[in-house]
């Protein structure tokens, strides 16, 4: 798979919430790449595991 993302699916990272989205979920970005996470606020400090990546941004959950 060619994709210039910065994270993998399967993977988990430590983030940090920076900004909620229009759907409420919370989004947290690794090198510039947004990441979206439900269930989180703005401050938050989270691992999460990537559950699916596409060219522009990824979803992940909690760990």
């Amino acid at each position: 798979m060619d994709t210039s993302a910065p994270v993998e699916a399967g993977e988990t990272y430590e983030v940090t919430i920076e900004d909620i989205a229009k759907k409420g979920d919370g989004i947290a970005r690794i090198e510039g790449f947004v990441i979206f996470v439900p269930d989180t606020s703005v401050g938050d400090e989270v691992t999460i595991n990537v559950t699916k990546v596409t060219q522009k941004f990824a979803f992940a959950e909690v760990v």
